[in-house]
């Protein structure tokens, strides 16, 4: 059967807001994005709408190339898929997309995941909380605690994830214009 490449692409923008919760979390990366294809124009994840206001936020199609990502320190991993399992997520993904007027950032989640209470809230998510549902819907993972207490730093504990890059996202960029990664599929 054979298997293709999917990625993961965790960030740290520098922001006020990445920086509050990174105070909290003590780690390296605060924000969660997940990547079909190598060069990187189908990111996905819930974040900023509109990257001068954090305030609206929700589910976006992220563009790597410009905006908050262009000064973010980054890693990026790799993991294989088969082509029913990154159809599962790509469906999951496009029925968020389909309707996401109806989703939102989940805030308050976050507030609960900072004190360690589960949350399910309808057509909300934070960035790792919709990570970890692609990747769950893709039966790539099973979690062993509820997703929407996943951080991140829970991401990169996969089992078959393979660091590709770790470093700034421009200097990435500068270099591979066009392919992000160069693991072909």
């Amino acid at each position: 059967m054979e298997r293709k490449n999917v990625y993961l692409l965790l960030t740290d923008t520098g922001t006020m807001f990445t920086r509050m919760i990174k105070l909290y979390t003590k780690k390296p990366y605060n924000h969660a994005s997940i990547v079909f294809d190598k060069n990187f124009n189908e990111v996905y994840s819930f974040g900023r709408k509109r990257p001068r206001n954090p305030f609206i936020g929700g589910f976006v199609n992220e563009d790597v190339r410009q905006g908050l990502f262009k000064n973010a320190r980054c890693a990026i991993y790799r993991f294989e898929a088969t082509d029913a399992q990154i159809g599962k997520m790509k469906m999951f993904v496009r029925e968020i997309e389909t309707e996401k007027h109806l989703y939102r950032y989940n805030l308050l989640g976050v507030i609960t995941f900072m004190i360690n209470k589960p949350s399910n809230r309808k057509h909300a998510f934070f960035c790792s909380e919709f990570v970890a549902h692609v990747l769950n819907e893709g039966q790539i993972i099973q979690f062993q605690k509820p997703i929407s207490l996943v951080a991140p730093s829970d991401l990169q504990n996969m089992e078959n994830l393979h660091l590709e890059f770790e470093g700034q996202l421009a200097d990435l960029l500068e270099n591979n214009p066009k392919t992000i990664c160069p693991v072909t599929n």
